[in-house]
């Protein structure tokens, strides 16, 4: 027999290209897995190309690592075939594990079929070589090697399956597979060189013609590697672009639910905003009509948010709604609905056993509210109008039933606040007055319907000092209405700001004309709301107006109410501070309906007091007001104030009044307001 030997170096690249052959051939079933539609038939049909050669390369630099006493070739074409059967055999293993299950039975064909087809290839692989005679197998090491392709391929299909998904550090757990799998195979591949026999006296046929030795080892390590390579990197970009493609999917993912929540929810508060809480009426609506049932809408509007929010600034405003927000959604069931839709409106929608539960529910809401709300160390007390619309009843869709609440809440507002009312018919009148003379009002100032009218004020003496100016507006159709009819809304709305400063700035314009006109000693006294005096321009549009009409500061009286000037006594200080450095007069207004703090009162700057008309009209038949107006002039003099009464009718109340020391009086007794234009021909007939 021929003695064989081995070229060390080219056996351990065989193993090298081996185990590098199956990580590649591991990685490939991965991206496989994870592949949709024609891109996985790709991934086979490339996968199964690059491995084959691998496996196959393995085999042939092995043979070539293999030399006997005689020249040695390989044919050609059975050369081709080998590498033919390689290439299919690895495309029908990644097929068999880029399956989502693969059965015992299934592993157990692929395992025989798979190394049947290795078998072949090296067998074939070896008949290349076209000896003469023939190769002779030893039969122990020939099934010995069939056994180890079979068993190798087995191993390699289960571990090439159980790897596929990405999973943490699959990685390194393929790199140890390839290991063992990569000495599978070359275990297979030199059992079966063992097994050859070659007899004393044999020749190689493919010797003379066939691929030599000398160049086929360094020239398929080379096309093998930069193959292997190719498939390799190839995986390895597609799998970062799949990472990243997915990492993408997922912000998009996330970044539409965000716009999701953002679109059906309120910013501040999380609460569903309108568009939600319309859908759910609608799917509300819809349940109640397939089986029957009734549910309740109700609008809701805190009382007194406004004021907290101006004297507080908006930081606590938005804390406060959104503790507000918290005790409704904690109140209710989870198939219950609350939601905002306005600056502090909120809707609750409400499942009902019965119409009448609907009583006891707004009852709770109402008295949740009124309970104090603690917020950033400050104590605040607000209350709630709510409004009741019931279904079926009082609406058929849900933007009626949205009206309907609306309606019945503003009644409730009107019926003294801090209350609930449920939606009647005859609402809807008042409703679509209301919202007309909403969309009138703020379009008043723009047709310029507002005008002032004048009421004289006069000294003890009977000499003039001045006048207040008083808001009317001229409707086109509801003619002159007084401002008991629209200040409400006006404040509710935030009009009342933009209103105040056209009144501020007229009043000091008729007031720079008759200071032309020689009166150089009256004033204009101008209301201020409590809303325009917590507004941070208050100050700045005293003084331009000021300087528009060239006008002294002392010609203009400011009067703001006693409960305005005590809610945040320090901030009123502040202010009336600055309006008074500019030498504005200051007035409070309605004295003595308020709560005072006589601490407060006379660190405030004002310059006079006005006595709320209410104590001068029963002032001849109520004893009592006759005593409150004595003491109330007692301590504007002992604070050295001007003392002036408004509502005076009657020269018995004239009398009184300047007995007691009044400065000024005003009232019907000495005119009524009139527009400008008949204001000094109403004076010279008064006197």
């Amino acid at each position: 027999m021929l003695t064989g030997s081995y070229d060390p170096s080219l056996v351990l690249i065989s193993l090298c290209v081996a185990i590098l052959a199956s990580y590649t051939a591991l990685d490939l079933a991965g991206r496989i897995a994870t592949a949709k539609d024609w891109s996985a038939t790709l991934w086979v049909a490339g996968g199964g190309m690059a491995m084959g050669i691998g496996i196959w390369s393995m085999h042939f630099i092995g043979m070539l690592a293999f030399s006997l006493p005689i020249a040695l070739g390989y044919d050609l074409k059975l050369t081709l075939l080998s590498l033919a059967i390689a290439v299919i055999s690895s495309g029908f293993a990644l097929a068999l594990v880029s399956q989502e299950r693969l059965p015992a039975w299934q592993l157990v064909i692929g395992a025989l079929a798979m190394g049947s087809g290795i078998s072949c290839m090296h067998y074939v692989g070896m008949s290349a070589m076209l000896m003469q005679p023939g190769i002779d197998y030893d039969p122990l090491l020939f099934g010995l090697s069939l056994l180890i392709a079979v068993l190798a391929s087995g191993a390699a299909l289960y571990i090439a399956f159980r790897l596929r998904r990405n999973t943490p550090y699959v990685r390194l757990a393929r790199a140890g597979a390839a290991l063992v799998m990569g000495v599978a195979i070359v275990g297979m591949h030199y059992t079966g060189m063992a097994a050859a026999r070659f007899p004393e006296g044999s020749f190689c046929g493919a010797a003379p013609s066939g691929l030599g030795n000398e160049w086929m080892a360094v020239l398929i390590i080379v096309v093998t590697l930069a193959i292997i390579g190719i498939a390799l990197l190839t995986s390895v970009l597609d799998a970062r672009l799949e990472s990243r493609t997915a990492l993408l999917s997922s912000s998009l993912a996330r970044a539409n639910q965000e716009l999701t929540q953002l679109a059906l929810h309120d910013n501040l508060t999380r609460l569903p905003n309108r568009v939600l809480l319309e859908d759910r009426i609608e799917q509300m609506i819809s349940k109640v009509q397939r089986n029957g049932g009734h549910f309740a809408l109700m609008f809701l509007d805190l009382d007194g948010f406004k004021p907290v929010n101006d004297a507080f600034g908006h930081h606590v405003g938005d804390l406060l709604l959104k503790d507000v927000a918290s005790r409704l959604r904690d109140s209710l069931r989870s198939e219950d609905t609350v939601a905002r839709i306005g600056g502090d409106e909120f809707v609750l929608l409400v499942a009902l056993n019965d119409p009448d539960d609907a009583m006891t529910v707004a009852s709770q809401q109402v008295s949740l509210l009124a309970q104090p709300f603690l917020v950033s160390g400050q104590e605040l007390r607000i209350a709630a109008s709510l409004g009741i619309a019931l279904y079926p009843g009082d609406g058929a869709s849900q933007q009626e039933l949205l009206r309907n609440a609306d309606a019945a809440m503003y009644h409730a507002k009107d019926n003294g606040k801090n209350g609930y009312s449920f939606f009647e018919q005859s609402m809807n009148t008042n409703a679509r007055n209301h919202l007309q003379l909403l969309h009138d009002l703020r379009a008043a100032l723009a047709r310029r319907e507002f005008v002032l009218h004048y009421q004289p004020k006069f000294a003890a003496s009977g000499e003039p000092v001045g006048a207040e100016a008083l808001l009317r507006w001229k409707h086109p159709q509801r003619g002159l209405l007084m401002p008991d009819t629209f200040i409400t809304l006006a404040e509710r709305t935030g009009l009342i700001i933009a209103i105040g400063e056209w009144v501020l700035g007229e009043a000091c314009r008729q007031m720079s004309l008759w200071y032309a006109q020689g009166y150089r000693d009256w004033r204009v006294a101008v209301n201020l709301s409590a809303l325009q005096f917590c507004h941070a321009g208050l100050v700045d549009s005293v003084a331009g107006a000021l300087n528009r009409y060239q006008l002294p500061a002392n010609c203009l009286t400011l009067e703001i109410t006693e409960t305005t000037a005590m809610r945040d006594a320090d901030a009123s200080l502040a202010i009336l501070g600055r309006l008074a450095e500019m030498g504005v007069d200051l007035s409070i207004d309605d004295f003595g309906t308020g709560y005072s703090s006589l601490l407060y009162l006379k660190r405030l700057p004002a310059n006079e007091l006005k006595i709320d008309g209410g104590f001068v009209r029963d002032l001849e038949q109520d004893s009592d007001d006759a005593a409150i107006v004595s003491a109330i002039v007692a301590l504007g003099q002992a604070l050295e104030l001007r003392i002036v009464a408004e509502g005076v009718e009657t020269p018995r109340q004239q009398d009184f009044l300047t007995r007691l020391g009044c400065d000024s009086l005003q009232g019907f007794l000495f005119g009524k307001p009139v527009p400008a234009e008949q204001f000094i021909d109403h004076l010279s007939a008064t006197a």
